[in-house]
């Protein structure tokens, strides 16, 4: 028992002598820190990429282009016939006031009486209120032609759809005007005459083929004779105009009428019907004698009643 005893002290000293050696390790201790050691991490590179000005900007589109009206200048445009217009007293003044000075400078200019300017100008655009001097600032009627390369209308006259020359403004129609006379050889003869012969260059003019309206020149004569646009010829020339009334052939009454009864101007609320009546003349025959297509009357235009 007592040698039993003595073993089991000797077991325990041992025991607790191995437990206080110092424990060796044969594997590195596993770092407990999260910590990096700043010399062993890689830091990011800082790199700078090149960039354009595109690609910092935001990417732009051509807006849509809206649709605006054509402004084509050679675009050829319909317009509504219309055979005749009516004017007032008060509008061919004014008219005149208006184109007295282009009118007399196209006659020093050109050699073209300012009266048959004039006349012309009140006769084809019905006094600056006809279709084609409205919507093309043509006020002399004048057809493109083979050689016009300008803009153009298209109108009815004596056929349908014909083209006419279209102006920027009615002073361009003017000049047009005088240079479409002095340039073409069958007016030539018209710089012949006296430039203070406005009857003359009146038949003249129908004669050359300005017009096809026989009665043209009469329609002409009367209107510059009715608001004496000949004494505008004789301001440019410096000599004084010897005032004439429309009766300068017929005498007339104040109401228009011949006193030999062969001849009537037209004057302001005339109507075709109402001179039929006056001289007891049918309509078909008064459009007859006088070539009419209709009842539409000028101020100023001479009718044949026998």
């Amino acid at each position: 028992m007592y040698k039993f005893i003595c073993i089991l002290v000797v077991l325990l000293v041992f025991t607790a002598c191995g437990s206080s050696r110092p424990v060796v390790r044969t594997t590195k201790p596993i770092a407990q820190s999260t910590k990096t050691d700043p010399r062993k991490t890689k830091r990011p590179v800082a790199t700078t990429t090149p960039t354009t000005p595109s690609s910092t900007k935001p990417v732009q589109t051509a807006p849509t282009p809206v649709a605006t009206p054509q402004t084509d200048q050679s675009k050829t445009e319909v317009l509504e016939a219309t055979t005749a217009v009516k004017v007032t007293t008060a509008m061919v003044l004014e008219y005149i006031e208006k184109y007295k000075d282009i009118a007399k400078k196209e006659m020093v200019d050109y050699g073209i009486p300012a009266s048959i300017t004039l006349g012309q100008g009140i006769l084809e655009s019905g006094a600056g209120t006809g279709p084609l001097s409205v919507q093309a600032n043509n006020h002399f009627g004048i057809k493109c032609h083979k050689e016009w390369k300008g803009p153009s209308v298209s109108y009815d006259d004596d056929a349908v759809g014909e083209c006419f020359r279209k102006y920027s403004d009615p002073f361009e129609s003017f000049k047009d005007h005088s240079i479409f006379l002095v340039t073409r050889e069958r007016y030539a003869n018209l710089f012949r005459l006296d430039i203070a012969d406005y009857k003359g260059w009146a038949k003249g003019l129908k004669a050359a083929g300005y017009a096809t309206d026989p009665a043209y020149p009469t329609k002409l004569i009367g209107l510059i004779e009715r608001y004496q646009l000949q004494r505008f010829d004789a301001e440019v020339l410096g000599t004084s105009a010897t005032p004439t009334t429309v009766s300068s052939n017929p005498s007339l009454s104040n109401k228009g009428e011949a006193t030999n009864a062969k001849q009537h101007v037209v004057v302001k609320g005339d109507t075709l019907y109402s001179i039929s009546k006056k001289y007891s003349i049918p309509v078909e025959v008064l459009q007859s004698k006088n070539n009419l297509k209709d009842t539409a009357l000028a101020i100023g235009q001479i009718l044949r009643i026998e």
